[in-house]
């Protein structure tokens, strides 16, 4: 399979070069090249959203939020259960789609759109479980009720690392609690968010209920949608940086946020940890979506004892990886998203080497066309390298060496960021230990996968503020509403 490769269905670029969708309208234009990561070709243009545009996607959630609002939880489930069903159905499409436009791996994007559609059914569930609280006060002068409404329109920014499971993991929450929703996905990968309205409006979704928009003026775009008094919320998944500047933004106007911000994961390996497991649980932690991941693993912290047998596992595994276009079914690493993203980890890489660090396989960039850096490990890395500090966002595994439990844990805290960690060892007692002493949201016990539809996704510290997935997710998008009630 190449880039000549002719797709078809909802696989095929040119059917999601139409957008804007605005009102349940597609709109055409032009602005924004497409670019295949595996080639550094163009596939399609889409696109370019002014501020205009935006406040028209503003006006069209505005016109559709009191019915949708009004319409029955049981309604609002079937239409995200079908929406699911959909996305199922279409689920080889959608992960071609992905691979085109992403470069990931064609086994990763078959498991993104797996992961993406549960959180259409698992809403579609808790869209008729929304609770509510009845309570009487201490002093019994009256009763307590108290209800939840759904928050208003919101604005939705999406990343290009999981383009599906992203938009999924927001316009869920946001469609079972009553809201209407503004995407704007990341203008390095709009194929798929704009393939997801069109499943969407095959599902039943209402005229205005959900509008995308692609810009490469994001910061005027968003910055006028925050300033309506209209938008109510705003859900961002991207880069810390970016979150401040937003958070800054929607304060002006007192905007709902939620955060889901950047990541430097430990993944800690004890002495008495299975070896094989911890190696397992290592290349699904670092390489699923070839370490761009917020989630990845990126600060490998293994106990002396098993140190270099764990180095040695992890070079044959790393360096056995099948590099390729992310289209073709043998390719185990995709290309990374652009030469900025290539460029990066080199100079993170090359600052390691410099100091000390040895690569045990890979550790240079790929000549030739596409976007590729190969997967590396690098051992001996300095606690004070920029590679222990700043995410990586691709295929490289830096292992530190450390003696005690209170060393790792120290090591593993050395970071603005506490998103996601990981700890292997037989001695669950230490591993829960461990896990309560690391400052971040979400820990993996002897296992290197830990995102779930049911489970709520978040972190601490700099990695953001709020959660989404699991049964908190939906209270993102919607406030309590109190009663003094006297009967």
């Amino acid at each position: 399979m190449t880039n000549d490769t002719a797709f078809t269905g909802y696989a095929d670029p040119s059917l999601h070069a139409k957008g804007l969708y605005i009102a349940g309208k597609w709109e055409a234009g032009t602005g924004i090249p497409v670019t295949d990561p595996s080639s550094g070709k163009t596939l399609v243009e889409v696109p370019d959203a002014s501020i205009e545009d935006a406040m028209r996607a503003v006006d069209a959630a505005e016109a559709a939020a009191a019915d949708w609002r009004e319409t029955s939880p049981r309604e609002r489930s079937e239409i995200l259960r079908r929406w699911f069903t959909l996305m199922s159905e279409h689920a080889e499409e959608l992960a071609l789609l992905i691979s085109l436009e992403n470069g990931k791996a064609l086994a990763d994007a078959r498991g993104e759109v797996t992961y993406a559609a549960e959180f259409f059914r698992w809403y579609a569930e808790e869209a008729t479980r929304i609770g509510g609280e009845f309570r009487h006060t201490p002093s019994g002068a009256h009763n307590i009720l108290v209800d939840h409404e759904p928050i208003g329109i919101a604005v939705l920014i999406t990343p290009w690392n999981f383009p599906a499971a992203m938009a999924t993991r927001k316009i869920g929450p946001a469609l079972a609690a009553g809201c209407t929703v503004i995407l704007k996905p990341a203008s390095e990968t709009p194929l798929t968010a704009y393939a997801m309205a069109r499943l969407g409006e095959e599902a039943g979704v209402p005229p205005g209920v959900v509008n995308v928009l692609t810009t490469t003026n994001p910061g005027p775009v968003t910055s006028a949608m925050l300033a309506d008094p209209r938008v109510r919320k705003l859900s961002f998944t991207g880069s810390t940086g970016v979150g401040r500047t937003l958070l800054a933004e929607a304060a002006k106007t007192v905007v709902y946020c939620s955060m889901e911000l950047g990541g430097n994961a430990p993944f800690v390996v004890f002495d008495d940890a299975d070896l094989s497991a911890a190696l397992d649980g290592a290349m699904v932690a670092k390489m699923r979506n070839g370490g761009e991941a917020c989630t990845a693993a990126n600060r490998f912290y293994v106990q002396s004892g098993i140190h270099d047998a764990f180095v040695k596992g992890l070079t044959e595994r790393m360096s056995g990886l099948k590099l390729g276009a992310g289209y073709d079914p043998d390719t185990q690493c995709g290309p990374m998203i652009t030469t900025k993203a290539v460029d990066k980890i080199d100079r993170l890489v090359s600052e390691a080497t410099s100091r000390g660090a040895r690569a045990t396989t890979g550790g240079a960039p790929l000549d030739g066309s596409g976007y590729y850096y190969p997967p590396t490990v690098l051992e001996n890395v300095p606690t004070d390298a920029a590679l222990a500090h700043e995410e990586i966002f691709g295929p490289v595994a830096a292992i530190y060496r450390f003696d005690t439990e209170e060393e790792a844990i120290r090591l593993a805290n050395d970071t603005e960021y506490g998103l996601a960690a990981y700890v292997y060892s037989r001695d669950i007692m230490q591993a829960m230990r461990v896990g309560r002493g690391i400052e971040t949201g979400m820990v993996g016990i002897n296992r290197g996968l830990m995102s779930d539809p049911a489970a709520p996704f978040g972190g601490a510290k700099q990695s953001g503020q709020g959660r989404e997935g699991g049964v908190t997710g939906i209270l993102e998008f919607m406030e309590p509403k109190y009663f003094a009630v006297e009967f």
